[in-house]
Protein backbone atom coordinates (compact mmCIF):
# COMPACT_ATOMS: atom_id res chain seq x y z
CA UNK A 1 0.00 0.00 0.00
CA UNK A 2 1.11 3.56 -0.68
CA UNK A 3 0.85 6.20 2.04
CA UNK A 4 1.08 9.36 -0.06
CA UNK A 5 -1.85 11.71 -0.56
CA UNK A 6 -1.63 14.78 -2.83
CA UNK A 7 2.14 15.07 -2.46
CA UNK A 8 2.12 14.73 1.35
CA UNK A 9 3.60 11.75 3.16
CA UNK A 10 2.69 11.46 6.84
CA UNK A 11 5.29 9.49 8.78
CA UNK A 12 5.45 7.81 12.17
CA UNK A 13 8.73 7.17 13.94
CA UNK A 14 10.07 3.70 13.21
CA UNK A 15 7.36 2.86 10.63
CA UNK A 16 8.05 2.18 6.96
CA UNK A 17 5.92 3.85 4.30
CA UNK A 18 5.85 2.98 0.61
CA UNK A 19 5.66 5.92 -1.78
CA UNK A 20 5.63 6.49 -5.55
CA UNK A 21 7.97 9.28 -6.61
CA UNK A 22 8.17 11.23 -9.85
CA UNK A 23 10.41 13.88 -11.33
CA UNK A 24 8.04 16.83 -11.50
CA UNK A 25 6.13 16.86 -8.20
CA UNK A 26 8.22 16.53 -5.01
CA UNK A 27 6.66 14.62 -2.14
CA UNK A 28 6.72 16.37 1.23
CA UNK A 29 7.44 13.93 4.06
CA UNK A 30 6.33 15.16 7.47
CA UNK A 31 6.59 13.73 10.96
CA UNK A 32 4.72 15.40 13.80
CA UNK A 33 4.56 15.22 17.58
CA UNK A 34 8.20 14.27 18.08
CA UNK A 35 8.89 13.49 21.74
CA UNK A 36 11.15 15.87 23.67
CA UNK A 37 13.66 13.14 24.55
CA UNK A 38 14.39 12.55 20.85
CA UNK A 39 17.45 14.56 19.79
CA UNK A 40 18.18 13.16 16.32
CA UNK A 41 16.00 11.71 13.56
CA UNK A 42 17.53 9.84 10.63
CA UNK A 43 15.22 9.88 7.62
CA UNK A 44 15.99 7.49 4.77
CA UNK A 45 14.48 6.41 1.45
CA UNK A 46 15.25 3.35 -0.68
CA UNK A 47 14.58 2.45 -4.31
CA UNK A 48 15.78 -0.54 -6.28
CA UNK A 49 17.47 0.87 -9.38
CA UNK A 50 16.43 4.51 -9.95
CA UNK A 51 18.10 7.38 -8.11
CA UNK A 52 15.97 9.51 -5.81
CA UNK A 53 16.69 12.94 -4.34
CA UNK A 54 16.14 13.55 -0.63
CA UNK A 55 16.54 17.08 0.74
CA UNK A 56 15.70 19.43 3.58
CA UNK A 57 14.38 22.08 1.16
CA UNK A 58 11.95 22.01 -1.73
CA UNK A 59 14.73 23.31 -3.96
CA UNK A 60 17.65 21.01 -3.07
CA UNK A 61 21.24 22.20 -2.88
CA UNK A 62 24.46 20.20 -2.74
CA UNK A 63 24.96 20.72 1.01
CA UNK A 64 21.37 19.94 1.98
CA UNK A 65 20.45 16.93 -0.17
CA UNK A 66 21.51 13.46 -1.20
CA UNK A 67 21.01 11.51 -4.43
CA UNK A 68 21.07 7.74 -4.89
CA UNK A 69 19.08 4.55 -4.53
CA UNK A 70 19.76 4.39 -0.76
CA UNK A 71 19.99 7.82 0.81
CA UNK A 72 19.26 9.47 4.15
CA UNK A 73 19.54 12.70 6.09
CA UNK A 74 20.17 13.47 9.75
CA UNK A 75 17.90 16.05 11.37
CA UNK A 76 19.43 17.56 14.53
CA UNK A 77 16.40 18.73 16.53
CA UNK A 78 16.26 22.16 18.13
CA UNK A 79 14.76 22.77 21.60
CA UNK A 80 10.95 22.59 21.49
CA UNK A 81 10.98 21.28 17.91
CA UNK A 82 8.28 18.63 17.34
CA UNK A 83 7.88 18.65 13.53
CA UNK A 84 10.36 17.59 10.84
CA UNK A 85 9.98 17.95 7.08
CA UNK A 86 11.87 16.47 4.13
CA UNK A 87 11.30 16.45 0.38
CA UNK A 88 11.51 13.52 -2.01
CA UNK A 89 11.53 13.22 -5.79
CA UNK A 90 12.96 10.90 -8.43
CA UNK A 91 15.39 11.62 -11.23
CA UNK A 92 13.54 9.28 -13.57
CA UNK A 93 10.72 10.51 -15.79
CA UNK A 94 8.59 7.51 -14.86
CA UNK A 95 7.23 6.73 -11.41
CA UNK A 96 9.66 5.14 -8.98
CA UNK A 97 8.57 2.78 -6.23
CA UNK A 98 10.37 3.50 -2.95
CA UNK A 99 10.07 3.00 0.77
CA UNK A 100 10.87 5.52 3.53
CA UNK A 101 11.36 5.45 7.29
CA UNK A 102 12.37 7.86 10.05
CA UNK A 103 14.33 6.45 13.01
CA UNK A 104 14.70 8.39 16.31
CA UNK A 105 17.78 8.49 18.55
CA UNK A 106 18.36 9.89 22.03
CA UNK A 107 21.06 12.17 23.43
CA UNK A 108 23.41 9.34 24.46
CA UNK A 109 23.19 7.57 21.10
CA UNK A 110 26.10 8.19 18.71
CA UNK A 111 25.34 10.17 15.55
CA UNK A 112 26.28 8.35 12.30
CA UNK A 113 28.36 10.55 10.03
CA UNK A 114 28.62 13.27 12.66
CA UNK A 115 32.32 13.84 11.96
CA UNK A 116 32.11 13.92 8.19
CA UNK A 117 35.04 15.62 6.45
CA UNK A 118 34.87 13.90 3.05
CA UNK A 119 31.35 14.18 1.66
CA UNK A 120 29.05 17.13 0.92
CA UNK A 121 26.59 16.90 3.82
CA UNK A 122 27.64 18.37 7.15
CA UNK A 123 26.35 15.25 8.91
CA UNK A 124 26.32 12.33 6.49
CA UNK A 125 24.88 8.98 7.65
CA UNK A 126 25.13 7.41 4.18
CA UNK A 127 27.25 4.47 3.09
CA UNK A 128 28.83 5.00 -0.32
CA UNK A 129 29.22 1.85 -2.42
CA UNK A 130 31.20 1.10 -5.58
CA UNK A 131 31.47 -2.27 -7.26
CA UNK A 132 33.45 -4.00 -9.97
CA UNK A 133 33.29 -7.51 -11.32
CA UNK A 134 35.85 -8.48 -8.68
CA UNK A 135 35.07 -6.56 -5.49
CA UNK A 136 32.67 -4.25 -3.65
CA UNK A 137 33.98 -1.18 -1.85
CA UNK A 138 31.99 0.62 0.85
CA UNK A 139 33.02 3.76 2.72
CA UNK A 140 31.32 6.01 5.25
CA UNK A 141 31.99 9.08 7.37
CA UNK A 142 33.04 8.68 11.04
CA UNK A 143 30.38 9.15 13.71
CA UNK A 144 30.28 11.59 16.60
CA UNK A 145 29.08 11.35 20.18
CA UNK A 146 25.48 12.19 20.96
CA UNK A 147 24.45 15.39 22.75
CA UNK A 148 21.34 17.14 24.06
CA UNK A 149 19.11 19.49 22.11
CA UNK A 150 20.48 22.98 21.73
CA UNK A 151 24.02 22.04 22.80
CA UNK A 152 27.08 22.33 20.62
CA UNK A 153 28.27 19.05 19.06
CA UNK A 154 31.39 17.51 20.63
CA UNK A 155 34.56 18.42 18.70
CA UNK A 156 35.70 15.69 16.35
CA UNK A 157 39.47 16.10 16.61
CA UNK A 158 40.16 17.76 19.94
CA UNK A 159 41.61 14.61 21.48
CA UNK A 160 41.80 10.83 21.32
CA UNK A 161 40.74 9.95 24.85
CA UNK A 162 37.69 8.11 26.15
CA UNK A 163 35.72 11.34 26.29
CA UNK A 164 35.95 11.84 22.53
CA UNK A 165 34.53 10.12 19.46
CA UNK A 166 37.68 7.97 19.31
CA UNK A 167 36.05 5.52 21.72
CA UNK A 168 33.43 4.55 19.13
CA UNK A 169 33.43 1.16 17.39
CA UNK A 170 31.92 0.29 14.00
CA UNK A 171 30.40 -3.12 13.26
CA UNK A 172 29.96 -3.89 9.55
CA UNK A 173 27.05 -6.21 8.69
CA UNK A 174 26.15 -8.09 5.52
CA UNK A 175 22.80 -9.55 4.47
CA UNK A 176 22.15 -11.64 1.34
CA UNK A 177 18.87 -11.30 -0.55
CA UNK A 178 17.14 -14.44 -1.89
CA UNK A 179 18.98 -15.89 -4.87
CA UNK A 180 17.72 -15.24 -8.41
CA UNK A 181 15.08 -12.78 -7.20
CA UNK A 182 15.40 -9.24 -8.56
CA UNK A 183 11.92 -7.99 -7.67
CA UNK A 184 11.37 -4.64 -5.97
CA UNK A 185 9.01 -5.98 -3.32
CA UNK A 186 11.54 -8.57 -2.15
CA UNK A 187 14.21 -5.89 -1.80
CA UNK A 188 11.92 -3.54 0.11
CA UNK A 189 10.79 -6.26 2.50
CA UNK A 190 14.34 -7.33 3.27
CA UNK A 191 15.89 -3.87 3.51
CA UNK A 192 13.60 -3.28 6.48
CA UNK A 193 15.54 -5.98 8.30
CA UNK A 194 18.75 -3.97 7.90
CA UNK A 195 17.57 -0.48 8.90
CA UNK A 196 17.37 -0.52 12.71
CA UNK A 197 19.97 -1.66 15.21
CA UNK A 198 17.97 -4.50 16.74
CA UNK A 199 16.88 -6.02 13.42
CA UNK A 200 20.36 -5.66 11.92
CA UNK A 201 21.87 -7.68 14.77
CA UNK A 202 19.11 -10.28 14.47
CA UNK A 203 19.28 -10.77 10.69
CA UNK A 204 22.64 -9.56 9.41
CA UNK A 205 26.01 -11.29 9.41
CA UNK A 206 28.67 -9.39 11.32
CA UNK A 207 31.71 -9.28 9.06
CA UNK A 208 34.21 -7.20 11.02
CA UNK A 209 34.63 -4.46 13.62
CA UNK A 210 36.47 -1.20 13.00
CA UNK A 211 37.83 1.19 15.58
CA UNK A 212 38.34 4.90 15.08
CA UNK A 213 41.99 4.20 14.31
CA UNK A 214 40.96 2.25 11.20
CA UNK A 215 39.98 3.71 7.87
CA UNK A 216 36.22 3.70 7.36
CA UNK A 217 36.29 1.79 4.10
CA UNK A 218 35.96 -1.94 3.53
CA UNK A 219 36.29 -4.30 0.54
CA UNK A 220 34.17 -7.39 -0.08
CA UNK A 221 34.09 -10.00 -2.83
CA UNK A 222 31.68 -9.23 -5.64
CA UNK A 223 28.92 -11.67 -6.64
CA UNK A 224 27.28 -10.30 -9.83
CA UNK A 225 23.55 -10.96 -9.89
CA UNK A 226 23.32 -11.72 -6.16
CA UNK A 227 21.59 -9.04 -4.12
CA UNK A 228 23.33 -8.04 -0.89
CA UNK A 229 22.68 -5.34 1.72
CA UNK A 230 25.38 -3.70 3.84
CA UNK A 231 25.03 -1.59 6.95
CA UNK A 232 27.16 -0.28 9.78
CA UNK A 233 26.29 -0.02 13.47
CA UNK A 234 28.26 2.52 15.48
CA UNK A 235 28.58 1.57 19.15
CA UNK A 236 29.47 3.75 22.13
CA UNK A 237 31.09 1.43 24.73
CA UNK A 238 30.84 4.02 27.51
CA UNK A 239 27.03 4.33 27.39
CA UNK A 240 26.46 1.00 25.61
CA UNK A 241 24.33 2.75 22.99
CA UNK A 242 24.22 2.20 19.24
CA UNK A 243 22.95 3.78 16.04
CA UNK A 244 22.69 2.51 12.46
CA UNK A 245 23.85 4.12 9.25
CA UNK A 246 21.72 4.07 6.08
CA UNK A 247 21.63 0.54 4.62
CA UNK A 248 22.90 0.24 1.06
CA UNK A 249 22.22 -2.55 -1.42
CA UNK A 250 23.80 -3.77 -4.64
CA UNK A 251 23.50 -6.58 -7.16
CA UNK A 252 27.03 -5.92 -8.51
CA UNK A 253 25.50 -5.42 -11.94
CA UNK A 254 23.57 -2.82 -13.92
CA UNK A 255 19.86 -2.91 -14.68
CA UNK A 256 20.31 -0.36 -17.48
CA UNK A 257 22.88 -2.12 -19.68
CA UNK A 258 21.49 -3.57 -22.90
CA UNK A 259 23.89 -6.52 -22.76
CA UNK A 260 25.02 -8.43 -19.67
CA UNK A 261 22.63 -6.63 -17.34
CA UNK A 262 21.34 -8.06 -14.07
CA UNK A 263 18.76 -10.18 -15.92
CA UNK A 264 21.30 -11.68 -18.35
CA UNK A 265 24.74 -11.88 -16.82
CA UNK A 266 26.19 -14.56 -19.09
CA UNK A 267 29.16 -13.01 -20.87
CA UNK A 268 30.18 -14.89 -24.00
CA UNK A 269 33.85 -14.23 -23.30
CA UNK A 270 33.54 -15.76 -19.83
CA UNK A 271 31.78 -18.85 -21.19
CA UNK A 272 34.39 -19.42 -23.90
CA UNK A 273 37.37 -18.78 -21.63
CA UNK A 274 36.41 -20.96 -18.68
CA UNK A 275 34.72 -23.72 -20.68
CA UNK A 276 37.85 -24.13 -22.80
CA UNK A 277 40.13 -24.42 -19.82
CA UNK A 278 37.72 -26.60 -17.86
CA UNK A 279 37.91 -29.13 -20.69
CA UNK A 280 41.69 -28.78 -20.79
CA UNK A 281 41.78 -29.24 -17.02
CA UNK A 282 39.83 -32.51 -17.23
CA UNK A 283 42.13 -33.70 -19.99
CA UNK A 284 45.17 -32.85 -17.86
CA UNK A 285 43.70 -34.61 -14.83
CA UNK A 286 43.37 -37.96 -16.62
CA UNK A 287 46.04 -37.80 -19.33
CA UNK A 288 48.46 -35.11 -18.10
CA UNK A 289 51.33 -37.52 -17.44
CA UNK A 290 51.03 -39.00 -20.92
CA UNK A 291 50.92 -35.57 -22.54
CA UNK A 292 53.51 -34.05 -20.26
CA UNK A 293 54.21 -30.83 -22.16
CA UNK A 294 50.47 -30.06 -22.37
CA UNK A 295 50.27 -30.46 -18.61
CA UNK A 296 53.20 -28.08 -18.13
CA UNK A 297 51.69 -25.52 -20.49
CA UNK A 298 48.37 -25.57 -18.60
CA UNK A 299 50.03 -25.09 -15.21
CA UNK A 300 52.26 -22.33 -16.54
CA UNK A 301 49.16 -20.63 -17.93
CA UNK A 302 47.39 -20.71 -14.55
CA UNK A 303 50.48 -19.55 -12.64
CA UNK A 304 51.13 -16.55 -14.90
CA UNK A 305 47.49 -15.65 -15.52
CA UNK A 306 46.72 -15.60 -11.79
CA UNK A 307 49.28 -12.91 -10.98
CA UNK A 308 48.72 -10.95 -14.18
CA UNK A 309 44.95 -10.67 -13.67
CA UNK A 310 45.42 -9.40 -10.10
CA UNK A 311 48.01 -6.89 -11.27
CA UNK A 312 46.02 -5.32 -14.13
CA UNK A 313 42.84 -5.29 -12.05
CA UNK A 314 44.50 -3.31 -9.27
CA UNK A 315 46.50 -0.83 -11.35
CA UNK A 316 44.35 -0.28 -14.45
CA UNK A 317 40.75 0.58 -15.26
CA UNK A 318 40.47 -1.69 -18.29
CA UNK A 319 37.19 -3.38 -19.15
CA UNK A 320 36.52 -6.99 -18.23
CA UNK A 321 36.82 -8.40 -21.76
CA UNK A 322 40.13 -6.58 -22.32
CA UNK A 323 41.52 -7.86 -19.01
CA UNK A 324 40.41 -11.39 -19.86
CA UNK A 325 42.11 -11.20 -23.26
CA UNK A 326 45.35 -9.82 -21.81
CA UNK A 327 45.27 -12.48 -19.09
CA UNK A 328 44.94 -15.18 -21.75
CA UNK A 329 47.89 -13.75 -23.69
CA UNK A 330 50.04 -13.53 -20.54
CA UNK A 331 49.02 -17.07 -19.56
CA UNK A 332 49.98 -18.44 -22.97
CA UNK A 333 53.39 -16.77 -22.72
CA UNK A 334 53.87 -18.19 -19.22
CA UNK A 335 52.86 -21.65 -20.40
CA UNK A 336 55.36 -21.56 -23.25
CA UNK A 337 58.10 -20.40 -20.87
CA UNK A 338 57.51 -23.37 -18.56
CA UNK A 339 57.52 -25.80 -21.49
CA UNK A 340 60.69 -24.18 -22.83
CA UNK A 341 62.30 -24.52 -19.40
CA UNK A 342 61.51 -28.23 -19.39
CA UNK A 343 62.73 -28.61 -22.98
CA UNK A 344 66.07 -27.00 -22.18
CA UNK A 345 66.87 -28.08 -18.62
CA UNK A 346 64.56 -31.03 -17.89
CA UNK A 347 64.18 -30.12 -14.20
CA UNK A 348 61.38 -32.24 -12.72
CA UNK A 349 61.66 -30.48 -9.35
CA UNK A 350 61.05 -27.03 -10.86
CA UNK A 351 58.04 -28.23 -12.84
CA UNK A 352 56.46 -29.96 -9.86
CA UNK A 353 57.13 -26.87 -7.73
CA UNK A 354 55.11 -24.72 -10.17
CA UNK A 355 52.33 -27.32 -10.25
CA UNK A 356 52.32 -27.44 -6.45
CA UNK A 357 52.05 -23.65 -6.34
CA UNK A 358 48.84 -23.82 -8.39
CA UNK A 359 47.33 -26.10 -5.75
CA UNK A 360 48.74 -23.75 -3.10
CA UNK A 361 46.96 -20.78 -4.70
CA UNK A 362 43.67 -22.66 -4.56
CA UNK A 363 44.15 -23.66 -0.93
CA UNK A 364 45.30 -20.18 0.14
CA UNK A 365 42.39 -18.49 -1.65
CA UNK A 366 39.96 -20.85 0.08
CA UNK A 367 41.42 -20.03 3.49
CA UNK A 368 41.35 -16.26 2.91
CA UNK A 369 37.77 -16.43 1.60
CA UNK A 370 36.55 -17.82 4.93
CA UNK A 371 35.69 -15.48 7.86
CA UNK A 372 39.37 -15.80 8.84
CA UNK A 373 40.12 -13.29 6.09
CA UNK A 374 38.08 -10.59 7.84
CA UNK A 375 40.29 -10.45 10.92
CA UNK A 376 41.75 -7.03 11.54
CA UNK A 377 45.36 -8.15 11.06
CA UNK A 378 44.68 -9.02 7.41
CA UNK A 379 43.58 -5.47 6.54
CA UNK A 380 47.24 -4.56 6.16
CA UNK A 381 48.35 -5.27 2.57
CA UNK A 382 51.79 -6.51 3.61
CA UNK A 383 50.40 -8.93 6.19
CA UNK A 384 47.73 -10.16 3.78
CA UNK A 385 50.10 -10.95 0.91
CA UNK A 386 52.81 -12.43 3.13
CA UNK A 387 50.22 -14.74 4.69
CA UNK A 388 48.72 -15.61 1.32
CA UNK A 389 52.14 -16.41 -0.16
CA UNK A 390 53.21 -18.44 2.88
CA UNK A 391 50.09 -20.61 2.75
CA UNK A 392 50.47 -21.02 -1.01
CA UNK A 393 54.14 -22.05 -0.66
CA UNK A 394 53.30 -24.54 2.06
CA UNK A 395 51.60 -26.85 -0.43
CA UNK A 396 54.48 -27.41 -2.90
CA UNK A 397 57.06 -27.52 -0.09
CA UNK A 398 55.20 -30.26 1.78
CA UNK A 399 53.77 -32.17 -1.16
CA UNK A 400 56.24 -31.61 -4.00
CA UNK A 401 56.62 -35.39 -4.42
CA UNK A 402 52.90 -36.17 -4.12
CA UNK A 403 51.37 -34.53 -7.17
CA UNK A 404 49.47 -37.79 -7.78
CA UNK A 405 47.07 -36.71 -5.00
CA UNK A 406 45.51 -34.26 -7.48
CA UNK A 407 42.85 -36.83 -8.23
CA UNK A 408 42.67 -40.51 -7.34
CA UNK A 409 40.86 -41.41 -10.51
CA UNK A 410 43.41 -39.62 -12.67
CA UNK A 411 46.28 -41.41 -10.92
CA UNK A 412 44.64 -44.80 -11.43
CA UNK A 413 44.12 -44.27 -15.14
CA UNK A 414 47.62 -42.92 -15.75
CA UNK A 415 49.46 -45.58 -13.72
CA UNK A 416 47.68 -48.29 -15.69
CA UNK A 417 48.43 -46.68 -19.05
CA UNK A 418 52.05 -45.78 -18.31
CA UNK A 419 53.14 -48.78 -16.23
CA UNK A 420 55.67 -49.86 -18.86
CA UNK A 421 57.10 -46.38 -19.47
CA UNK A 422 59.88 -44.54 -17.68
CA UNK A 423 58.75 -42.21 -14.82
CA UNK A 424 59.60 -39.10 -16.85
CA UNK A 425 60.63 -38.89 -20.51
CA UNK A 426 64.01 -37.34 -21.29
CA UNK A 427 63.66 -33.65 -21.93
CA UNK A 428 63.59 -32.70 -25.65
CA UNK A 429 66.91 -30.86 -25.65
CA UNK A 430 68.77 -33.96 -24.46
CA UNK A 431 66.98 -36.14 -27.02
CA UNK A 432 67.73 -33.69 -29.80
CA UNK A 433 71.39 -33.53 -28.78
CA UNK A 434 71.71 -37.35 -28.83
CA UNK A 435 70.03 -37.60 -32.21
CA UNK A 436 72.34 -34.96 -33.64
CA UNK A 437 75.37 -36.93 -32.46
CA UNK A 438 74.00 -40.11 -34.02
CA UNK A 439 73.35 -38.39 -37.32
CA UNK A 440 76.87 -37.00 -37.38
CA UNK A 441 78.45 -40.44 -36.80
CA UNK A 442 76.15 -42.68 -38.89
CA UNK A 443 74.70 -40.95 -41.91
CA UNK A 444 73.55 -44.26 -43.44
CA UNK A 445 71.20 -45.07 -40.56
CA UNK A 446 67.72 -45.08 -42.13
CA UNK A 447 66.13 -44.16 -38.76
CA UNK A 448 67.36 -40.61 -39.35
CA UNK A 449 65.54 -40.26 -42.62
CA UNK A 450 62.43 -38.13 -42.06
CA UNK A 451 59.43 -39.53 -44.02
CA UNK A 452 57.24 -37.21 -46.11
CA UNK A 453 54.58 -35.12 -44.37
CA UNK A 454 51.72 -37.15 -45.87
CA UNK A 455 53.19 -40.40 -44.56
CA UNK A 456 53.80 -38.90 -41.11
CA UNK A 457 50.16 -37.72 -40.89
CA UNK A 458 48.95 -41.16 -42.01
CA UNK A 459 51.06 -42.88 -39.36
CA UNK A 460 49.78 -40.54 -36.68
CA UNK A 461 46.14 -41.25 -37.63
CA UNK A 462 46.83 -44.98 -37.50
CA UNK A 463 48.28 -44.54 -34.03
CA UNK A 464 45.18 -42.70 -32.84
CA UNK A 465 42.94 -45.38 -34.39
CA UNK A 466 44.85 -48.14 -32.58
CA UNK A 467 44.37 -46.26 -29.33
CA UNK A 468 40.60 -46.86 -29.46
CA UNK A 469 40.75 -50.45 -30.80
CA UNK A 470 40.10 -53.32 -28.45
CA UNK A 471 43.07 -55.65 -27.99
CA UNK A 472 42.52 -58.97 -29.81
CA UNK A 473 43.11 -62.17 -27.86
CA UNK A 474 46.13 -64.21 -28.92
CA UNK A 475 46.06 -67.92 -29.82
CA UNK A 476 44.38 -70.37 -32.16
CA UNK A 477 40.89 -69.37 -33.40
CA UNK A 478 39.92 -72.77 -34.96
CA UNK A 479 39.64 -76.25 -33.42
CA UNK A 480 42.76 -78.36 -33.56
CA UNK A 481 42.68 -81.19 -36.06
CA UNK A 482 43.49 -84.47 -34.43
Amino acid sequence: SFSCNAGLLELSLGKFRNVLLNQTNPVEAVIRNVASNVTVIIFQVHAQKSDVVISFDKNPSVNSSGTGVDRGLVSILRPQQSVCTWYLRSLDASQVFSTAISIPYMEKDPIPGGCNLEFDLEVDPNIYLDYTLVDIHIKFAPANLGYTRGANPPPCDSGTGQNSRWRLHYDVYQYFLPENDLSEMVLMSHIRKMSEVRSIKANGIKMLTLTTDDKTNVYFSSLPGQGVIYNVIVWDPLWNTSAAYIPVHTYACSFADLVDNCSSLSKLSTKVFFTTFAVLGLFTCFFGHRFWKTDLFFMGFIFTGFFFFIFITRVTGLGYDVRLLLTAVAGIIGGFFLVASWWRFGSVLLCMFIIGLVLGFLFSSTVIFTPLGYYRVFRDDVVFWVTFSSVALMIPVLFVGLWAMLALSGVTVQLRRERSEVPFPPHPYLTWKRERERRSTNVLDPSHHIPPLRERIHNKLLYIKEFFQKEQPAGERTPLLL
